[in-house]
């Protein structure tokens, strides 16, 4: 079914130029499959809780059924002597429950900060049937963390993303479209803004509070919403003097209403492309600040906390062979998504 089609099954209506860069888009077939691949990925990552967890999916007991993995049970509920929650670990509480009912585990019977207490071999402990991808130095199952961790990494990088490109939009529609003393002042200002030692403030900011998911998130969008502005400034400039933005002008309608109804459709179209890459950057340094120690806090699930534990730990390579390559997988395929979103909206290009 071809893209045209599809839109009218859907109720939408596609525009000619739009059906091109689709089709221009899926020409590209690296770039296609990798966007499918990824979001595979990313989907079955949201659902951590259900591939990797330490609590069963659904227990039967007693001819009745309880969703451990959503609610807390305590042991009384399955024939214990205690009314603290269950640890469905516990043998005890398996021959419990296998008297009267059965229990539908994960395919990881481990989460994040969940540890093996049961290895054969001081952690880090090599891959085995119990850990598919061994443990770290802590005992907590690798192919866990990853699951984890890379939720988290992409979540970060998204909300990074989204923010950073709002206001690095913002700023540069303002900055193009007015030009003059604004412009001047905000060049100044961008140069300044950029010289910076990102880092050193990182390192202090770290030493007053404690590094969390919104505290780094507010401190890198500090420093990375001028990645756009550049691109944003120079079609703001190139479109604020087209005939129709003067004609809107003659016609009465206001700087900001001219600005979103007009220049900046022209302008999303570079900012789409930048997209992907921005992406790829944020994830680079979430992980890079979680190598470094300057991230989340300590038993987070990270992808550069596993590439530190890597490092620190040359006697067990599946702890750095592991994080090097999911890393290397996605910031890949997030590149070649970017490549394909360039060459969709690149009006050089045609799909024969």
């Amino acid at each position: 079914m071809s893209d045209r089609r599809q839109a009218r099954f859907l109720g939408m209506r596609i525009t000619p130029l739009t059906e091109r860069r689709l089709k221009n888009f899926r020409a590209n077939r690296r770039g296609f499959w990798s966007l499918w691949i990824f979001l595979a990925i990313f989907g079955a990552s949201l659902c951590a809780e259900l591939i990797a967890n330490d609590r069963p999916l659904l227990v039967s007991y007693d001819g009745q059924f309880f969703f451990p993995v959503a609610t807390n049970y305590p042991e009384t509920t399955f024939g214990g002597d205690f009314p603290t929650t269950a640890d469905y670990r516990d043998p005890y509480i398996r021959e419990r429950i296998a008297e009267k009912g059965w229990i539908l585990w994960p395919p990881i019977r481990y989460d994040h900060r969940a540890i093996n207490y049961d290895l054969p071999v001081p952690a880090p402990a090599p891959p085995s049937a119990d850990n598919l991808l061994g443990t770290d130095d802590q005992g907590r199952d690798v192919a866990a963390r990853l699951i984890y961790g890379l939720r988290l990494s992409i979540l970060f990088g998204l909300a990074l993303t989204l923010v950073s490109s709002v206001i690095g939009v913002a700023a540069g529609a303002v900055q193009g479209y007015f030009g003059g003393w604004v412009d001047l002042i905000f060049q100044r200002f961008l140069e300044i803004w950029g010289g910076l030692p990102q880092l050193f403030i990182l390192i202090i900011v770290s030493s007053v509070i404690v590094p969390g998911f919104w505290s780094l998130l507010a401190i890198l969008v500090l420093f990375s919403w001028t990645n756009l502005v550049g691109v944003v400034r120079a079609e703001f400039l190139r479109a604020r003097n087209f005939d129709y933005v003067r004609a809107a002008r003659a016609l009465g309608m206001g700087d900001a209403q001219i600005m979103w109804k007009h220049v900046l459709p022209n302008a999303m179209v570079a900012t789409l492309t930048f997209t992907p890459f921005i992406l790829n950057g944020s994830i680079v340094a979430l992980t890079a600040l979680d190598f470094l120690g300057l991230g989340l806090p300590p038993g987070s699930a990270s992808l550069g906390d596993l590439l530190r534990q890597g490092k620190e730990n040359l006697q067990a390579p599946w702890l750095g062979i592991t994080g090097f390559v999911l890393v290397a997988v996605i910031l890949s395929l997030l590149v070649f998504v970017g490549e394909a979103v360039r060459d969709a909206f690149d009006p050089r290009k045609s799909r024969p």
